[in-house]
């Protein structure tokens, strides 16, 4: 007994089973207190172990409402909630942390603040969207490379149980997701900036291998469709009025299933990201990401000429 009371006393003095320190870049969305509530308290019935957020860089972009509106008040709740060290700049951070969740609202900022995590080795989950255009994308792609440090990309609809069985469609020869996306001026690759949500959901039920995008655009919503390779047919359906929700409808060679259960998985995200910090193995293909951006970009260049079809390389 004695034995076994000096074990759990020599447990109790050891730090948390390879805890892994967290930090973050950009307070200037909401996903910073809801992935610090998930993996910094234990008695969240979400709670992921394994990591903890313990630092982070302000950021904000002063010509985007939802990030000048928001960012202070986020810093102030990450500091005073949860003891949250709030750092002058991303070098510093880097120091402090084993990990980075890259949250900044603004993809314009991406490219540039993820070259200081590549330089310090510093894996990396890029929220969305991971840029505001493709050139960045490829750009990011290129410096993880040269750096050999892994990173990954996700929206968090990718973990949905509307995405999970809409894929598992038996004889699966198309699908339908819808969304909203409305749009934020700075940001020419327009579908990026919200629209990424239904593309990515699309591409979780589709899988990669699309060749050609047609979209037609109005004020109040988008009509994308994507030809892959293979025959099928995806679509993104947009919504920037009217009720807004995020679904999908699938179609197999023995019946059609719609699921409307296609909301935010955060925890299940979440769990992918520990597991990636330690591992360094992404569990969504790079080449995948960059070919999300690659439909939004073709998507765009159909926009401006007037809804013709337009390939993806």
């Amino acid at each position: 007994m004695r034995l076994r009371f000096l074990v759990s006393l020599l447990l109790l003095s050891l730090p948390a089973a390879a805890q892994i320190k967290v930090g973050l870049i950009g307070l200037d969305t909401s996903h910073v207190i809801a992935f610090t509530k998930i993996l910094n308290d234990p008695s969240n019935p979400n709670h992921v172990p394994g990591a903890k957020i313990v630092a982070a860089y302000k950021g904000g972009s002063p010509d985007i409402t939802s990030s000048r509106e928001r960012v202070d008040g986020y810093t102030n709740q990450l500091q005073e909630e949860f003891g949250v060290e709030i750092v002058a700049d991303i070098p510093t951070l880097c120091k402090k942390v084993d990990a980075i969740l890259l949250e900044s609202v603004d993809g314009r900022k991406h490219l540039e603040q993820v070259k200081p995590v590549f330089e310090a080795g510093k894996r990396v989950f890029i929220d969305k969207p991971l840029a505001a255009s493709l050139a960045d994308v490829m750009e990011i792609a290129r410096l993880g490379k040269k750096h050999n440090v892994p990173w990954w990309s996700s929206s968090s609809l990718r973990y949905s149980p509307a995405a999970k069985a809409a894929a598992s469609t038996e004889g699966l020869t198309g699908a339908i997701t819808w969304g909203p996306a409305p749009l934020e001026p700075t940001h020419e690759l327009d579908l990026s900036w919200y629209g990424i949500h239904p593309v990515e959901l699309l591409f979780s039920v589709m899988g990669p291998g699309c060749k050609r995008v047609t979209r037609i655009y109005t004020e109040g919503a988008d009509g994308i469709i994507g030809e892959w390779k293979d025959g099928r047919l995806g679509m993104v359906r947009t919504i920037r009025e009217g009720k807004s929700s995020y679904g999908v409808t699938a179609f197999g060679s023995k019946g059609v299933m719609t699921s409307t259960d296609a909301g935010a998985q955060y925890a299940v995200m979440l769990g992918d990201v520990v597991e990636f910090f330690k591992t360094g193995k992404p569990p969504v293909a790079e080449s995948e990401t960059i070919e999300i951006f690659k439909f939004m970009d073709a998507a765009l260049r159909s926009k401006k000429a007037g809804g013709k079809p337009v390939d993806l390389e």
